[in-house]
């Protein structure tokens, strides 16, 4: 095992054999993501999708929850950072591609946003059975934009997934694995273990035929992905362009309910 070290707020990742392991290491604030963060977890997916050393993939968080999403400011408003990405990176909503390796995340704890789109931009999840989960951008006058709006269909159906799109509400392990979102529910901290157990049970299999089968399986859905995908822009522009967005931001930083007026 080799590991690679990282100061808290950034994604560190250990190679385990044929797994690559990346790891989001901001514990302090509920591993909420930098835009440095979103730089780093892209190139550790595209690093894992190219290096034919790896043949699967565990995404797991430091400490006690998976990630509470955004950090908030550093993305919008007056303080906002901007990262980017080199432009044939795989991002990590899978939007621009999908890694050519299966990913088993592990989740505990707080899956905000981000979180569940990461972890639905995978292939297999394990989440510990305190994991709570929770679609809450429309709360903030935005929407998703990492691919909530289709893969909550793909892995849901409609009525499953505009509950939650649209209640915003928070659900737990037990509802995130009888809807299809997580594949087993395990004790708390032994979700990162049961992942690595998968991931080895995988990389026992020829890489060539687990990949190929992944690949087969994404033709299935890839014209409609690709359609949800190239909407996105226009979902962007018009929130963006809202007073609600901008009230649903200082509501958030000022930590009081949001006054939304539809414009």
């Amino acid at each position: 095992m080799s590991d690679q070290k990282a100061q808290p707020g950034q994604i560190r990742t250990e190679v385990h054999g044929r797994i690559f392991k990346i790891i989001i290491d901001n514990p302090a604030k509920k591993n909420s993501f930098t835009p440095q963060m979103m730089a780093q977890i892209s190139d550790a997916i595209t690093e894992l999708d190219r290096n034919e050393n790896f043949w699967v993939g565990v995404v797991c968080a430091e400490g006690a929850d998976f990630t509470a999403g955004l950090d908030m400011p550093r993305f919008f408003g007056p303080k906002a950072e901007k990262v980017e990405s080199p432009p044939d990176n795989i991002d990590a909503f899978a939007l621009k591609g999908r890694c050519r390796k299966p990913i088993v995340t592990a989740v505990q704890g707080i899956v905000y946003t981000i979180g569940i789109e990461m972890m639905l931009a995978g292939d297999i999840v394990v989440a510990a059975s305190d994991s709570r989960f929770c679609q809450m951008e429309a709360k903030r006058g935005i929407a998703p934009l990492g691919g909530a709006h289709f893969r909550y269909l793909t892995r849901a159906g409609w009525g499953d997934a505009m509950y939650h799109l649209l209640l915003c509400d928070e659900f737990d392990a037990a509802r995130a694995y009888k809807i299809g979102f997580v594949q087993e529910v395990v004790e708390p901290g032994k979700q990162i273990a049961r992942a690595m157990e998968i991931a080895e049970t995988i990389a026992k299999n020829a890489p060539i035929g687990i990949q190929v089968t992944k690949e087969a399986a994404l033709k299935y859905i890839e014209a409609a992905e690709r359609l949800a995908i190239d909407y996105i822009p226009k979902i962007r522009d018009r929130v963006f362009s809202s007073q609600d967005m901008v009230e649903g931001i200082q509501s958030f930083v000022e930590r009081r309910a949001a006054n939304f007026r539809g414009h």
